[in-house]
């Protein structure tokens, strides 16, 4: 997780005041494959650029939370995604108005499904999303697992892991986050990894995503403090120096999932 080579290290950091309020979707039902660790990269490196992070959750029942700055759902099993059907969508109008705002938000595996139009099971029963993303995902009987790479042009070497038997295909308004270079991602066709459309970011990946690619985790942050306090994050001070040496760290575990055979 280390910082972005062009961060001054001599210029000045923001006031300790500054809140950056980061909501997780349905972390009850959707996070089962570690992206709860999305959650901590965000509010760990929040704190090194010197902001308040504010780490708000979100499940079905639950108050909607006022004015977030990010938001970030993680993956589940078909009946997580039964569970929160009914509730996600009589938040979609929320979550479209927030898209459409520009508020960065990430989405992996079960709920990327489900900002998109719909996910139709192996049975033909179909869950339907709020199409915030214009993607569909349909059920099959083949399971793609194993480590991705995948190149950006915005976010250069996008690395993570993959299981699902979901394949999921792009409709006209969603661009792919990236191009898939090993692995399967959205489907096993068209070597497109994940969608976009404006601040939204959908992906397959896991493992969790944002601690191998801290490139994503710096977007994220630098929309949400330009948008909210007008900020810049590459005129802010460099992340502290932290108690491991997370660049290599980040550079080793980047390097071994990329190698690994599928």
């Amino acid at each position: 997780m280390g910082s972005p080579a062009h961060l001054s290290a001599a210029s000045p950091r923001p006031s300790r005041l500054k809140e950056i309020r980061v909501l997780q979707l349905y972390p009850r039902d959707m996070n089962i494959y570690g992206d709860y660790g999305n959650a901590l990269v965000l509010k760990r490196r929040l704190e090194w650029y010197g902001y308040t992070p504010v780490m708000l959750s979100y499940d079905p029942g639950d108050e909607f939370p006022t004015d977030p700055d990010i938001l970030i759902g993680g993956g589940g099993q078909d009946s997580g995604q039964d569970r929160i059907q009914a509730d996600l969508l009589g938040i979609g109008k929320r979550l479209h108005a927030l898209a459409e705002q520009d508020v960065p938000m990430l989405m992996i595996c079960g709920l990327y499904q489900l900002f998109g139009h719909f996910f139709e099971t192996r049975e033909g029963s179909r869950i339907s999303g709020i199409g915030v993303l214009d993607v569909e995902t349909y059920g099959t009987d083949k399971r793609l697992i194993g480590n991705v790479v995948a190149e950006s042009d915005q976010f250069g070497t996008v690395i993570g892991y993959e299981n699902h038997s979901g394949q999921t295909y792009l409709g006209d308004d969603a661009a792919p986050l990236a191009a898939v270079t090993a692995g399967e991602g959205n489907n096993q066709r068209d070597a497109h990894e994940g969608a976009r459309h404006r601040n939204v970011l959908g992906s397959y990946l896991h493992g969790s995503l944002l601690p191998k690619n801290p490139a994503i985790a710096d977007f994220l942050i630098a929309t949400a403090v330009q948008q909210k306090f007008g900020d810049q994050l590459g005129e802010l001070a460099a992340p502290q120096t932290a108690p491991l040496p997370l660049d290599a760290l980040t550079d080793r575990a980047r390097h071994i999932a990329a190698s690994r055979p599928r």
